[in-house]
């Protein structure tokens, strides 16, 4: 079977709206780098609070990984919860799970909020695991966040799974009822739409080749030096991810980007998706070498993974459709003949922790690092950020923990250790 060339999906799906064409302002309150999921809410927030904003994009609006997704609107953090009870202590792994639920929360209202069309559902998230040991933790895991965390899942019995799942592959799975799925370019192209309506300016093509402190009659802020220009902000948020440049190295060395890759079928037969996915779930299997998936609302599966882990190129993107293929009919042998029309990649943010990260760093906000559960988490940080900024008295439990780099500082920005992670992870998968 031939293989689509590079296509997104879900840039099929809708337009993104034009950046200003006019020329950067000589003075703004908040410079945003970055306009995804976290740069477009944070100036939604910050242009309602009367805040004068510029969202500096080095590409176009939604260009990374917010319209490159799986659209899956997770609640839970990358870590499990025995993980953040052990590292972080009962009372603040609690505020950093709930801050999770609260995500997943905010995407509702602001898709209720500014009536967005973007296919938002709260079907839940199925967690399907490869081997029975897997399985087994599932019921650790289940009591930690129904006791400690006071958020109930279910258990799916292997013998209930068809249910839920038309694949002979797994021995059970996890379901938490509180995620949800979206059409994640539509979602970052209303953002967009709503930040501007609420008064904030974008700017395409708006590189930030260097960033530095200044003064301006007295008053003490940025200077930030694009490829349209150079402007002066009193605060600065960065929210790039796992396209962090040079221009915040800082930032940079303690952020891993890693490829993430998706194909996506033709169209099914309404028959055939019922089969598949009879409830229409957002599902992922429980290896560290992941594979994720989903319906799409026009009745296309969507198939995800760490196929390669070097960032999107024609190369890796070409290679991993192959991957990919043999991973969906190794899960689904009913799509064996099914045309695949769409692969393309995009780029994570990893933290060296994997966990997110918000704060300050030399004076300069940020907001990053959400391994894969952006969609929510980028929206609840970039939010609450803005809040901050405005001078609000704003909790944000994730500044609260350590965010460390490399160890012996062996990291410059640069993942040149990727196919050594590769290789652990397939290891991890083989013995676990």
């Amino acid at each position: 079977m031939s293989l689509p060339l590079e296509s997104n999906y879900w840039l099929t799906t809708t337009s993104m709206p034009a950046g200003s064409p006019h020329s950067l302002p000589a003075r703004v309150d908040v410079a945003i780098i970055g306009a995804g999921f976290t740069g477009l809410s944070a100036a939604r927030r910050l242009a309602k609070n009367g805040a004068a904003v510029v969202v500096l994009e080095a590409n176009r609006i939604g260009w990374g990984a917010s319209s490159r997704n799986g659209g899956m609107v997770l609640a839970g953090l990358k870590l499990s919860a025995e993980t953040l009870l052990r590292r972080y202590g009962t009372g603040l792994a609690r505020l950093l799970y709930a801050s999770s639920l609260a995500a997943v929360d905010l995407v509702e209202e602001v898709v209720r909020e500014e009536r967005m069309q973007c296919s938002f559902s709260r079907c839940g998230y199925l967690e399907v695991a490869s081997k029975q040991s897997h399985f087994e933790a599932y019921a650790r895991s289940a009591d930690l966040l129904a006791h400690e965390f006071h958020h109930p899942i279910r258990i799916i019995p292997r013998g209930e799974l068809p249910s839920e799942i038309a694949s002979d592959l797994y021995f059970g799975g996890l379901l938490d009822d509180a995620g949800g799925g979206i059409n994640p370019a539509q979602y970052v192209s209303a953002l967009a739409r709503a930040a501007i309506e609420a008064g904030a300016s974008i700017y395409e093509q708006a590189r930030v080749e260097r960033l530095q402190r200044n003064s301006e009659n007295g008053s003490a802020g940025f200077l930030l030096i694009t490829g349209r220009g150079s402007l002066f902000a009193k605060d600065v948020l960065v929210a790039t991810s796992g396209y962090t440049s040079g221009a915040t190295p800082e930032l940079k060395k303690k952020i891993v980007p890693i490829g993430s890759f998706i194909i996506a079928t033709e169209p099914l037969p309404e028959s055939l998706t019922r089969e598949l996915s009879p409830r229409k779930r957002m599902i992922s299997d429980s290896r560290h070498y992941l594979h994720y998936y989903r319906l799409t609302p026009d009745n296309r599966m969507l198939f995800g993974g760490r196929a390669a882990f070097f960032p999107e190129t024609q190369n890796t993107i070409r290679r991993s459709a192959e991957i990919l293929r043999r991973g969906m009919i190794a899960v689904y042998p009913q799509l064996r003949d099914a045309k695949l029309e769409h692969a393309w990649g995009g780029t994570l943010d990893f933290c060296f922790d994997t966990m997110p990260h918000a704060g300050e760093i030399n004076g300069i906000h940020f907001a990053l690092g959400y391994a894969g559960h952006g969609v929510a988490m980028a929206t609840y940080l970039g939010s609450k950020i803005a809040e901050r900024m405005s001078g609000e008295r704003v909790d944000i439990p994730f500044d609260k923990i350590p965010f460390p780099g490399a160890p012996l500082g062996l990291y410059n920005g640069r993942p040149w250790f990727l196919p050594l992670a590769g290789a652990y992870y397939r290891v991890l998968d083989w013995i676990s």
